[in-house]
């Protein structure tokens, strides 16, 4: 495996928030911004519910001890995520925000679409598997983005981010960052199929943008104190510059680096901020002392 001296036994951590004083907007004055973010508590659940099903089914075809240990550990965070983001939704519902109609289209894509497929077991299911394999190694490429942006964006807290939103954010992207390589380290292990790879990239891609501006949209259309709220690529473009969101420039940037053949996760984000930011992270912190 590639870039051992950078790898860090992976464990889950059990944090825990409390929303009451969240604002509806937590970055002051810019809904755009906040309902953008907020998409994540919509996507996140149920994908990371989706990667530990499907990780599951993969444990028999791992053949190298180390990597076993890694994606176990990954199951354990991804499982921790899923429910951290989940617990945001009461809160958006107290809000006004009742998320329900677009979280059903997303549990439909993971669940029906992606899900378990009645085949034969051989060579069809082993080939669905494979795929969705690819699939999130391609996902994790982004969210290895986003975490290592996240922990960057130094914009957010100048504009008087909620404390604890950046703190749930930062410590997801932290852990996205020291788990970065274990979904494509995984693919190459079990298939590594270079077509394969770009294949599901442009699946996975296309998902998330479709996804993406959808929740974004669905958010400031649904929100009850804007009169005519409207989400559009502009919007998106402008924060990118601004630094409140990743640049656009950056995440089109990220693409021939994954379809490079001689991509590995480890040349994107830095373990060791991850670390440090988890040293630091309130509900981290919080999480150890309940562990202890």
């Amino acid at each position: 495996m590639s870039n051992t001296q950078d790898r860090i036994p992976l464990k889950a951590r059990k944090v825990s928030f409390s929303w009451d004083d969240t604002p509806l907007h937590w970055v002051p004055g810019d809904p755009f911004t906040t309902h953008t973010i907020n998409v994540l508590h919509l996507l996140l659940p149920a994908g990371e519910r989706w990667f530990v099903h499907v990780y599951k089914q993969v444990l028999p075809y791992i053949r190298d001890e180390r990597l076993r240990e890694d994606v176990i550990g990954f199951i354990g965070q991804e499982a921790m995520h899923s429910q951290a983001h989940d617990e945001v939704l009461p809160h958006l519902r107290e809000q006004g925000l009742d998320p329900t109609p677009y979280t059903a289209q997303v549990d439909w894509l993971f669940e029906k679409l992606l899900g378990d497929r009645t085949l034969p077991p051989g060579r069809a299911r082993r080939w669905w598997l494979m795929e969705r394999v690819a699939i999130i190694a391609a996902i994790e490429h982004y969210t290895a983005f986003l975490g290592d942006w996240v922990l960057g964006a130094e914009e957010l807290d100048r504009r008087g981010a909620d404390p604890t939103m950046l703190d749930l954010l930062r410590w997801h992207g932290a852990e996205e960052v020291e788990h970065r390589s274990v979904a494509f380290d995984l693919f190459m292990h079990v298939d590594g199929d270079y077509r394969r790879r770009v294949r599901t990239w442009a699946t996975a891609f296309a998902a998330l943008v479709f996804l993406w501006q959808r929740g974004a949209r669905f958010f400031m259309e649904n929100d009850p104190t804007l009169v005519d709220g409207r989400a559009t690529f502009k919007d998106f473009y402008v924060r990118g510059r601004r630094g409140t969101l990743p640049a656009t420039g950056d995440m089109l940037r990220s693409i021939p680096r994954y379809l490079s053949r001689t991509y590995h996760p480890s040349q994107e984000g830095s373990t060791a901020q991850a670390v440090a930011y988890l040293a630091a992270s309130p509900a981290a912190l919080a999480a150890e002392k309940g562990a202890a």
